[in-house]
């Protein structure tokens, strides 16, 4: 399992945008990283997709917060999603509209479980602030109503932006 120590630095990378063709309207342009990371920001709703042992995907809705570049969300060390992370770090995480008009993201990369109590007080922070939870941060994890959750920082290494509606485009970020 990777996991972020204290001292590492956090890099927020600025990606390449390119607009996909073939499955892009006349006409459309990429959508700019600054407008996804506000939706990703914003966001309410995220799904997570792991890799099980037997390499099945899994697939689960949480909540996270955006923060410095990256995804940040927190699962108890016995959930499945905390056991396919352990045996396989590669992840994605989805969020967007369900409707016909509007963007539709995902974010692949690693998830890396993140222990360092200054950084887990911030995205506790975030998480307060965001969804009205109050985190107590000790032993290098949240503890909440449902007992210990380990924290995992996703830094996107590819993210897409899907857009719909009166135009389509498919935009592809390279970090």
């Amino acid at each position: 399992m990777t996991t972020r120590n204290e001292g590492q630095q956090i890099k927020s990378k600025e990606p390449t945008a390119e607009l996909h063709p073939q499955f892009s309207s006349d006409g459309a342009v990429p959508t700019p990283w600054a407008e996804a990371c506000a939706l990703l920001e914003k966001a309410s709703i995220y799904w997570l997709t792991t890799v099980r042992p037997d390499g099945r995907p899994h697939i689960t809705p949480l909540f996270a917060v955006w923060m410095d570049g990256s995804l940040y969300f927190c699962t108890g060390p016995s959930e499945r999603k905390a056991n396919n992370l352990a045996g396989n770090t590669h992840c994605a995480l989805t969020t967007g509209c369900n409707v016909l008009d509007g963007i539709d993201l995902v974010v692949e990369g690693d998830a890396v479980q993140t222990s360092d109590e200054a950084r887990l007080l911030l995205i506790a922070g975030v998480f307060a602030s965001k969804y009205g939870w109050n985190y107590e941060v000790r032993d290098g994890a949240f503890y909440g109503e449902g007992g210990r959750a380990e924290v995992y920082e996703v830094a996107p290494a590819t993210a897409f932006a899907f857009g719909k509606g009166a135009v389509f485009s498919q935009t592809r970020y390279r970090f």
